[in-house]
Formats: structure tokens, sequence, C-alpha cells
């Protein structure tokens, strides 16, 4: 591959530190582009850029909802048995779903787009599986999705399901055509297909859009659906709010249903205690908390597990160390989860010995170690820039036959750049690349392009932009935004501008500062009238309903 032999002297110059290691696992998505690592994949992720550890801790609060867009799984399907050879059909699904995504990607702009699928996979049965891994694959492109689907359900083999109406919601969610979304509803109602899960996409949807007040007119809604609506639904609801950034609200909508409708549980208060907890305010952390005991609310180990993530992430571990000893004195045992949110966060001040400390007592305590507490570890070990200690980590990961996954890469990835070591960082990426048992995901690609644009080498990050969409991976806002404004700081405006719109073409709004910055860019060189094309096309997508 070209992009290989161009950086070959990258890998000449990087093999000291992994060497060792040759084998690599495929897992899910994570986003380790800030000081924290996530580690837990979470059923109710938000699209925070931080670690958030509770997403394991509290599971009461995250069992909530389908997956969200930056955690969908790039390419492994979900399947029922229905073959003898259940791993070979999973790969063949990945294989079609990975065919149709680059034919989509390659041909988003060309009115002919459902031709070409027409002729290049006519002879591939349409089965729900597949349906399913295609939509998620396209999460970032609501445009696509929708387009596929209604190519999709005209072919053979194709059935509609719920799983497939509701990856479809998530991914036009995402690009806020909620009208299109009701649309979709009302077919599901017709069809018999509405699920609670269906109302709780669309309200998370609307949360992370900041319309607090839809998502709670959505809630409302489901009874007039049929479906009525029991307090895991409104815990379900507040989670989701308070997971948007919006736990001031959650805490509103909380006090005014627990007067007149639900009586609350102790799932209510812990994920309020989480939302407070993420937001570092411990102040209404502890009145939650103290509210929680008076009602007669006992703290369990979940509890315990919230109050030392929060108290961790405000960096007063000192603090977490004493709920940690007070759970220990009420004869509440530490589970997996919180030993590893000690570990990443006493690793994360170097406290390094205190976090191997944890991680013995974790195993002492009979918990053998998994992706979640290894992927702790290596990043214990990484903050304090140990490299080859996380190095022999992977390469124990892989004798014991637990991982290790992308997200562990990621983690060892973010360190290694943020050490400016960007020619070992892109010899570690190029042998995930190389390797079919762990492909980069979509967090991967990310953290490698940024790299490329902080480094002024926008070439290369065009050169891994272009590996990706070959494997039929899309990207997101972000990605496209930190490709066109490092090409407007190059003044490669042509460039800049083609992104912009293949960034629409798959249904993407454009942030306001991105817009300001290529306008700026574009009235630097005289060039009003590529400046016009521009705000028409905007204008036209924000009008847009997707029709179809």
């Amino acid at each position: 591959m070209e992009l290989f032999r161009v950086l070959s002297v990258l890998r000449k110059t990087s093999k000291n530190h992994i060497t060792s290691f040759r084998h690599y696992y495929n897992s899910s998505i994570s986003n380790p582009l800030s000081p924290h690592i996530r580690i837990f994949a979470s059923t109710a992720t938000s699209e925070r850029k931080d670690y958030l550890p509770s997403g394991f801790i509290c599971n009461r609060c995250v069992s909530y909802g389908p997956n969200s867009s930056s955690d969908l799984d790039q390419t492994q399907v979900s399947v029922k048995s229905f073959s003898n050879n259940p791993v070979a059909t999973i790969d063949n699904i990945a294989e079609d779903a990975e065919k149709i995504c680059k034919i989509l990607s390659n041909n988003s702009a060309n009115p002919r787009v459902e031709s070409f699928l027409t002729d290049n996979v006519a002879s591939i049965e349409m089965s729900k599986e597949l349906v399913l891994g295609v939509l998620k694959k396209l999460s970032n492109s609501g445009v696509l999705a929708l387009l596929f689907f209604r190519w999709a359900e005209k072919r053979d083999g194709f059935h509609y399901t719920t799983e497939t109406y509701n990856a479809l919601i998530e991914a036009l969610g995402k690009i806020k055509q909620f009208k299109k979304v009701w649309e979709l509803v009302n077919d599901m109602k017709l069809k018999g297909l509405l699920s609670k899960d269906t109302f709780a996409l669309i309200s998370r949807r609307y949360a992370r859009a900041r319309k607090v007040k839809e998502a709670v007119e959505t809630f409302e809604k489901m009874e007039k659906f049929g479906l009525k609506a029991e307090l895991s639904d409104f815990n379900r609801l507040i989670d989701t709010i308070s997971k948007s950034r919006n736990v001031e609200r959650a805490q509103h909508v909380f006090d005014q249903m627990t007067e007149r409708r639900f009586k609350p549980d102790i799932k209510s208060y812990t994920i309020l205690l989480e939302g407070w907890g993420q937001e570092q305010n411990l102040l209404r952390l502890n009145e939650v908390y103290r509210e929680m005991k008076d009602e007669g609310f006992e703290p369990d180990v979940v509890t315990y597990g919230i109050m030392i993530n929060a108290f961790c992430k405000a960096r007063k571990y000192d603090e977490a160390l004493e709920f940690f000893n007070q759970m220990e004195a009420s004869n509440i045992k530490p589970n997996p989860h919180i030993f590893c949110t000690l570990i990443i966060g006493l690793g994360s001040a170097k406290r390094l010995n205190e976090a191997l400390n944890f991680y013995r007592q974790s195993k002492a305590s009979g918990f053998s170690p998994e992706i979640p507490t290894y992927n702790a570890l290596i990043g214990a070990y990484c903050w304090s820039m140990r490299m080859d200690d996380a190095y022999r980590v992977l390469d124990e990961m892989r004798q014991s036959g637990v991982g290790p996954n992308s997200r562990t890469y990621d983690i060892i990835l973010h360190h290694l750049i943020k050490c400016r070591k960007t020619k070992e960082a892109f010899s570690l990426f190029q042998r995930m690349s190389e390797d079919p048992n762990c492909e980069p995901t979509v967090s991967t690609y990310e953290i490698i392009i940024r790299m490329f644009c902080n480094e002024d080498r926008v070439d290369m990050a065009i050169r891994v932009w272009n590996m990706m969409k070959g494997k039929g991976v899309l990207p997101g806002m972000h990605m496209f935004s930190t490709l066109i404004n490092s090409l407007c700081l190059e003044n490669k405006l042509d460039d800049a501008c083609n992104f912009f719109l293949e960034m629409m073409n798959l249904g993407i709004r454009p942030p306001a500062q991105l817009f300001s910055n290529l306008k700026q860019a574009l009235l630097d060189e005289g060039r009003e009238d590529k400046i016009q094309t521009l705000v028409e096309k905007i204008e036209n997508l924000r009008k847009s309903s997707l029709g179809g």
C-alpha cells in the first residue's frame, strides 16, 4: 500500500518498543482524545471526549437504550444462529457490509449511487443481519443510511425489524432530521415494531441536540403509541438527559415527576449522583447522596463506585480512597470496575505504586484480569511513561488470550502522541492496519489524522483519510472539522471546500465556527463566488427533510 511505502522509514525507526507483539484483536470503539482514556463500553454512551469510567461502574444507570454513535462497532454484526458456521457467516456479513459502505461512501455525491449498488451487490441477499450491520456502519451519515434503507427494502431477503428501524432512526437523529424520524415511528407503529427503546433513543438524540423539552415530550408520547411508561423508563429518561451534559435539567425533571408521578428508587438517585459527579459538582453530589440516605436507601457497591469515580474525576483521590475504605468497612466487596476506576485515577495522577497495589488487590480478590483491567493497567503505565511495561502487559494479554483490543492501542497512541513520539505512534498504527484481526476503528483513525494535522502533515492526514474510506469507515463531524481547518491553514482551499461539500453530502451540518474559518480563508483569497455556493448548499441542507 502506498501509505506504508511512503513512510517505510518510520517503520525502521520505531521498532524498539513494539516488536515483541504481533497479534491484535478487534473490539469496540472508544474516544481517547483527552487526558482520561475511556476503557469501558456503555450501552448509553455520550459523545464526550473524556473518559467516563462510570459507564461500567453504574450498571443500573447505563443499561438503557441502544448504542450511540461513537461506540457503534465498525465491523462486528450481532447475528443469531442461522448457520452451521456462525463465525464464517459473521465474517461474510462484515465483508458484504464493508463492500456496500465503500460503494456508498465513494459515490455519496453521485445521483446514480443506487444504480451502483444494484450493479455491484445485486447477488447479495439483504438479510436482517446485513442490513443492521450496514446501518450501524453508516451511523455517521444519516443521508446514506436512509438511501441504503430505501434501496434495501426493495431487495430479496429484506425484512423490517425493530433493530434496523432503530439503527436508521439513530443515524437520522444525529443529523437532527427529527421530522423524518417521526415518519419512521409511524411506519413502525403500522408494522407493529415500536418498542420503548425506540422512544428512548429519540429522547437521547433530542437531548444530545440540547432539546430537553422535546426529549421529555418524546417520553410522554409513549403512552399515545400504546406503550405504558414505568419507573424504569423514567430512569432511562433522566439518565439520557444527565449524560447529555444536562444534569441540572435532569434534576429538574426528577424533582417534578417524583412529586406527582413516580416514586424514585435507588437507580434514580445513582443516575443523578453519576451526573453531578461527571460535572465535578461535589456540592450537589453530596446533597443527592444525603437525600438518598434520608429516603432510606443505603449505598451499595454501585453507589460507592459512582462516588469513588466522582472524586477521582475531580482529582480528589484521597477522598475517593476514603469511600473505598467505608465500603469495605460496610462489608461491601468492591467489584472489578471499582478497582479499574482506582487504577485509572491513581495512574493518571502518577501514583503508580498505589495503582499497581489495587491491580494486585483485584487479582487477590479472585478477579481474573479482563480487557478493561488490563487497559487500566496499561494506561497507568503510560501516564508514568513506562512504555516498556505497557508493551509487556500487551504481551501478557496476548499470551493469556485476553485481548488486546483496539481500545488498548488507542490508549497507547494517545500517550505516544502526547509525548510527541509520532513515529512510534504511526508505526503502531501501521501494525494494526496490516493485521486483519485488529483493524483500526473510527476512533483510531481520528487520533492519527489529528496527529498529522497537528504536525502540519495534512498530506499524510489525507492519505490516512483515504485509507479509512477505503475500509468503508465513515468520518464524523469532528474529524471533518480537524481536516478542513488544517487545509485552510495550509491555504489548500479547493481541498477544504471539497471536504466541506462531502461533509454536507453525508447530511452532516457544519459547525458555525468551521464555516466561519473557511469563509474567512476564501475571503482572504477573493473567492466570494465559492462562499455563495457553500451558503446555498448549507441552506439547502438546513431545509432538507431527506425525501425518500
